[in-house]
């Protein structure tokens, strides 16, 4: 097994890290683009060159995205694919080929890909489609867990429906502006609804209106 062989620190002093991406690539020059590039705009880059060195890292640590070159000297990238989605690692994988062709990325995505980039890439193109990877892995938690926050507070219980829309967007950390953009209603609309909640719920303060969420049963 091959450990991982390099670390791009995207952060310097006190400077909040945008977060991990992991590289899995056999070709030195291709990982140092992309831990270049991405580091560059605030990532923690880590690079593999080989499958097993990332499944070892996946099973202790969820990156915020996956790199994942489907020629590698060991095994195919897409059998590592399927590995990983085998094993239930939630991050958004990203696969790259310099022989791609339209049945591999039809397979790659099928297999779980959320993109499928054709080499030679430039760094720049690569750092704004894991970012849309991120931001499209960030959206489908927050969808799921607004759904299951509705679920537990069904239509019976004395909440609106728009009272548990905008409950949910509480407990998954939305701000009372983002809340507002999302469900097209002006701030004062949603500082209102949360006042109902608070006062249907036996909330004083927002932080036992959360604790009051996660204690209702399903």
């Amino acid at each position: 097994m091959i450990a991982a062989l390099s670390v791009g620190r995207g952060m310097s002093g006190d400077t909040v890290s945008r977060g991990g991406i992991y590289v899995v690539d056999d070709d030195a020059a291709a990982r140092d683009v992309l831990a270049g590039a991405l580091t560059q705009v605030g990532y923690d880059v880590i690079c593999f060159a080989d499958g097993p060195a990332l499944l070892s890292e996946t099973r202790v640590r969820t990156p915020a995205c996956i790199f994942l070159d489907v020629q590698l000297s060991d095994r195919s990238g897409l059998e590592l694919l399927r590995k990983l989605r085998i094993e239930d690692c939630p991050a958004p994988i990203l696969v790259a080929s310099a022989h791609g062709n339209i049945p591999m990325a039809v397979d790659a995505i099928r297999s779980g890909a959320f993109d499928f980039i054709e080499k030679p890439f430039l760094g720049s193109d690569v750092v704004a489609r894991v970012q849309a990877a991120i931001g499209g892995y960030g959206r489908c938690v927050e969808e799921d867990a607004t759904a299951k926050i509705l679920q537990r507070f069904p239509e019976r219980d004395p909440l609106t429906l728009r009272e548990r829309e905008v409950l949910a967007r509480i407990a998954v950390g939305k701000t009372n502006k983002e809340t507002a953009r999302q469900l097209g209603l002006s701030l004062r609309t949603i500082e209102g609804y949360r006042a109902r909640i608070m006062k249907k719920l036996g909330a004083r303060n927002a932080t036992e209106l959360v604790r009051r969420i996660f204690d209702q049963s399903p």
